[in-house]
């Protein structure tokens, strides 16, 4: 089941001390031991996911989850095994929380396996984006909201909903796959075969066949728009206004007080996109009694999967 989310940054429901927030990324396992009753994060450390890579018969990644796990737990001394863990995945979580339900084409081992059982310790499992949207939310750019939107802007586009102090997860886990919608219903079926979605307008994977081959990164297209390249201020534009488009949509959906921009397009990009954008909010969403919904550039950065996922932990 998934928990009423309390904003509130203290205190945890959970009667343990501390909490362990696990990030498992395609390069890097991010983890975070927090104080439970203060949120203070303690320690933080980093170590290599090695997907592909196998432990005997298990996956590397494995490993290196259980070795930032007792290193937390040597840090704040004996008897602290039963220390709540959250690990946050690409892919569905199981409604239960024990594993990824379903994660085709990467991470090989990951569908399915059972993480209580592998560490021996009370542990729950949730999606990356849905454990972003806690953490932004908990201690981040939108902190105490009860109503919240993030996306994602990497090489795909991800998200996540808090609504009335609930985490969306819908059905089969899929709520928050805001990147699938569409913005453009004559265009091309993306990965989900949504087509023209709002991933493919914006995502970093499709800059070079928005370009016509000129531009490979978003990087890249950003520095041309600054050199005063016409062709790529046009491309960035029209990336921008889907954007913008897409965001009044789930805007007029989920009534938010707050919009989190997140990943490493929102945060390289800084003022050409949050600039042309809230000119281009200002156009069109709508406002009922003058109300605008707070814009925000996510906080936590890579961090955001590790907090929010210990806080899911604490519940």
């Amino acid at each position: 089941m998934t928990p009423n989310f309390d904003p509130t940054p203290s205190p945890l429901t959970s009667p343990a001390k501390h909490l362990i927030g696990i990030d498992l990324g395609g390069t890097n396992i991010k983890g975070a031991l927090f104080d439970a009753s203060t949120g203070e994060c303690l320690d933080r450390a980093t170590t290599p996911t090695r997907d592909g890579e196998k432990d005997g018969d298990l996956p590397a990644w494995s490993s290196g989850v259980r070795k930032l796990v007792e290193q937390f737990e040597a840090q704040v001394g004996a008897g602290t095994t039963s220390l709540p863990i959250g690990i946050s995945a690409p892919g569905l979580a199981a409604r239960d929380g024990s594993c990824i339900s379903w994660m085709p084409g990467r991470m090989h081992g990951l569908e399915g396996f059972q993480w209580a059982e592998f560490l021996q310790r009370p542990t729950r499992v949730l999606n990356d984006a849905h454990a972003a949207i806690l953490g932004e939310v908990w201690q981040g750019a939108a902190a105490g909201a009860r109503d919240a939107v993030m996306l994602t802007l990497g090489t795909g586009v991800g998200g996540a909903v808090i609504s009335d102090g609930r985490l969306l997860t819908g059905h089969l886990g899929r709520a928050g796959h805001l990147g699938h919608i569409t913005v453009d219903h004559h265009g091309s079926p993306g990965i989900t075969g949504t087509p023209g979605s709002l991933e493919d307008a914006v995502g970093n994977a499709t800059v070079a066949t928005r370009s016509q081959g000129r531009f490979t990164s978003t990087r890249a297209l950003l520095e041309a728009v600054v050199a005063g390249d016409a062709d790529a201020h046009r491309v960035w534009d029209i990336s921008v206004h889907a954007l913008a488009a897409g965001m009044v949509s789930l805007i007029n959906c989920f009534d938010p007080e707050t919009f989190i921009l997140g990943g490493g397009i929102a945060a390289g990009a800084a003022g050409l996109l949050t600039d042309p954008l809230q000119e281009l909010l200002d156009q069109m969403e709508w406002r009922p009694g003058g109300h605008r919904v707070k814009l925000v550039l996510a906080t936590l950065g890579e961090w955001a999967g590790a907090t929010g996922a210990a806080w899911y932990a604490g519940r």
